[in-house]
């Protein structure tokens, strides 16, 4: 793999692995605080913060349009310094709120911010390269990337034991700072001057007609939009399920840590075989084992009769993760494939498309739970199944 000019290729692959890391700590790391911040705001139950959690992603939504346009114009480097700060405006805002309806600003202004280390990082990867390289490098960050959610309840844990869990927000800020300094100090502007053109309302609407008229590339994201959906109701349901539903109390961390692990593993193996394999495939092998995997464990719960113990989910889970892991950077990579004029416009696009089918889908299964996985199992078989129908069609086209 080629490295990026005047950074070497692993610090490009670990800087743009912290900068998208920033994303999963904001929402991995409050997973445990939800019981204290219930309490804090005087909230009938915990899906209260769940929803929170569920606006920063509609934050994130428009942060990624927003930021990932302007890089076109602007450069990548100074939307993301500007992405940045607003992210720590965002957790300044979460950590002195005393009001819930504060705190939920907070986490919108978070995710506004956070749209521009989400979606720029990927314009990032596709100025410097295409095609399977692209996704052989995607692969390589999301393996760090997917290691965060592994560790970050746990460390949440631990900050909010220590601390409180207002301490949270004060560790973003750290992170988000640290990220500033390391972007300023190491990675060079990969989108030059002299392809940019100036902001105007006419260039945003031509580069955004470009994308949305590009189909592929609608389906593609449309197809990691309703995957993710059930990724994120389960980001949304864990706390309930282990810690609640499985009796886990403190442990729950670790077993988050244990799914999430699998994931890093399937994003680890795809940079190894998105080469040799190529990435329809690939993205087409992990659609199928989604949704047979999703068909064995409903299956096997409408036989017995009965709620899948916890070896049972975990070995589900396990699963499903290692199957996203496997379709977050392919269907990404074939979503970009055709949009290298307009990298930023389209990432911005690809990740608002994604975020606005998943969170409505997440919001969704959630409302089911009722201390069963069944609406989670049932989410990952059936949005598999239209991820599969819309990648076929993408293909066609």
């Amino acid at each position: 793999m080629s490295s990026a000019k005047g950074i070497s290729g692993l610090e490009f692959i670990a800087l743009n692995a912290m900068l998208m890391a920033l994303v999963a700590l904001a929402i991995n790391m409050i997973l445990p605080a939800f019981s204290h911040m219930t309490g804090d705001f005087n909230l009938p139950d915990p899906n209260r913060i769940g929803l929170a959690v569920s606006l920063l992603y509609v934050g994130l939504a428009f942060g990624q349009i927003l930021f990932g346009a302007w890089s076109d114009s602007v450069g990548r480097k100074l939307s993301l310094n500007i992405g940045l700060l607003v992210f720590l405006v965002g957790s300044m805002l979460s950590f002195y709120s005393s009001l819930f309806w504060v705190f939920i600003v907070g986490q919108v202004v978070q995710g506004i911010g956070l749209g521009a280390p989400r979606v720029v990082t990927i314009a990032i990867v596709r100025d410097r390269y295409n095609g399977a390289e692209m996704a052989q490098t995607i692969s390589f960050i999301m393996v760090i990337f997917s290691l965060v959610p592994t560790i970050s309840p746990f460390l949440g844990q631990c900050v909010i034991f220590l601390l409180g869990w207002r301490s949270l927000f004060a560790f973003f800020s750290v992170g988000a700072l640290l990220a500033l300094f390391w972007l300023n100090s190491s990675l060079p502007e990969t989108h030059l001057a002299a392809s940019r053109k100036p902001v105007s309302f006419q260039l945003l609407a031509s580069n955004f007609s470009t994308v949305l008229k590009n189909r592929p590339a609608m389906f593609y994201a449309g197809a990691l939009g309703v995957v993710s959906g059930a990724f994120i109701a389960y980001l949304n349901m864990s706390q309930q399920l282990f810690e609640v539903q499985h009796g886990l109390g403190t442990r729950y961390p670790l077993f988050f840590a244990l799914m999430s692990l699998s994931l890093a593993l399937a994003s680890f193996l795809n940079g190894r075989l998105v080469v040799k394999l190529g990435v329809e495939r690939l993205a087409v092998i992990g659609l199928v084992a989604m949704g047979l995997s999703s068909a064995v464990m409903a299956t096997a719960t409408l036989v017995t009769g009965r709620e899948g113990s916890l070896t049972e989910l975990s070995i589900f889970l396990a699963a499903m993760l290692f199957c996203f892991g496997l379709l977050v950077s392919n269907l990404n990579a074939l979503a970009m494939r055709s949009l290298g004029t307009v990298a930023g416009t389209g990432a911005s696009v690809v990740g608002a498309v994604t975020t606005f089918v998943s969170v409505p889908l997440a919001i969704l299964v959630g409302s089911f739970y009722s201390g069963s996985s069944a609406p989670l199992v049932l989410a990952f078989g059936g949005f598999s199944a239209i991820g599969y129908c819309l990648v076929k069609l993408a293909a066609r086209l």
